[in-house]
């Protein structure tokens, strides 16, 4: 049987429907295999594209991607557990980027400083400091995908519903390889590890893009880590510009057995050094999905 390929992705800012989504999928990766010099191995009608946008609409009360992002950054303070966890992802991000206390301090109001780290009007500090120091962040990209993320890892019947689809995309007895990217790595992950075995998924290529997974409050959520058993590659694959993918799935950040193979010198165009564009228009990326098709 010919090996079928299985996109799983995050959120889409345009609030694209999913057969506008897959097309952007299947037209970036197109323009790296024109890059490569190759040509798609197998029909659209293939490529399964399990859509869950409906879903992460709920998590955000049915609004709109941006109206959601604006009230995580300018709104009120989140509950304490979900606080924590933004606060932890984004104090890793503020280290990474070199964003010091003092600078977050001269963007808060007198009573935020008083305060300290440990307030909702630091963190909403922070996302200040990246939209105006780190080229090409954005505080409110950031705050929604951390809320994404977030929500997903806490809400069991969100998360019923998410691992679902994309299970009932793989079909059964077929070797797949599995493509992911942000909010969808975590959600391909999970159903990877956690149905190995019982589903008998058989994935000769797991590819991650943009991926979270190593961020340090994520991955406590998830531990303990592993290699899903039934991936026999995983080739990761991020711009270390990338405001949601802070670190490599590497032995110091995501140590596992067998190791991830990871790829660190995307050049990914978008805005944020987020987007699925920039990276399944990557030619290396777009020929490693490609030769795991063929194989």
């Amino acid at each position: 049987m010919t090996r079928q390929l299985v996109f799983v992705h995050g959120r889409a800012q345009e609030r694209l429907d999913s057969i506008a989504l897959k097309k952007e999928w299947i037209s970036a990766w197109k323009t790296g295999l024109d890059k490569a010099g190759l040509a798609m191995p197998l029909d659209e009608s293939d490529i399964r594209f399990p859509y869950y946008g409906d879903t992460l609409e709920q998590m955000t009360e049915g609004r709109t991607a941006d109206e959601a992002a604006r009230i995580v950054v300018r709104g009120e303070a989140l509950d304490r557990t979900e606080e924590a966890f933004m606060r932890a992802w984004l104090q890793e991000m503020q280290t990474k980027a070199g964003i010091s206390d003092a600078e977050v301090a001269a963007v808060v109001d007198p009573v935020v400083r008083e305060r300290g780290v440990l307030n909702w009007g630091w963190v909403q500090g922070i996302l200040q400091v990246l939209d105006t120091k780190v080229p090409g962040a954005s505080g409110a990209s950031v705050a929604l995908a951390t809320k994404d993320v977030y929500g997903y890892l806490t809400n069991q019947a969100i998360r019923d519903t998410m691992d679902a689809g994309v299970r009932s995309a793989f079909a059964a007895s077929a070797e797949t390889v599995v493509v992911s990217h942000s909010l969808g790595t975590v959600v391909a992950y999970n159903v990877l590890r956690r149905d190995s075995d019982t589903h008998g998924l058989d994935v000769p290529l797991f590819v991650t893009l943009g991926s979270p997974l190593a961020v340090t409050v994520v991955k406590k959520a998830i531990r303990p880590i592993s290699h899903p058993s039934c991936a026999k590659h995983w080739f990761n694959a991020m711009d270390e510009r990338d405001v949601v993918s802070l670190f490599p799935l590497d032995s110091d950040h995501f140590d596992v057995d067998p190791a991830i193979e990871n790829k660190t010198d995307v050049n990914n165009p978008t805005e944020n050094r987020h987007g699925i564009s920039g990276y399944l228009g990557d030619p290396e990326v777009a020929r490693r999905i490609h030769a795991a098709l063929i194989a």
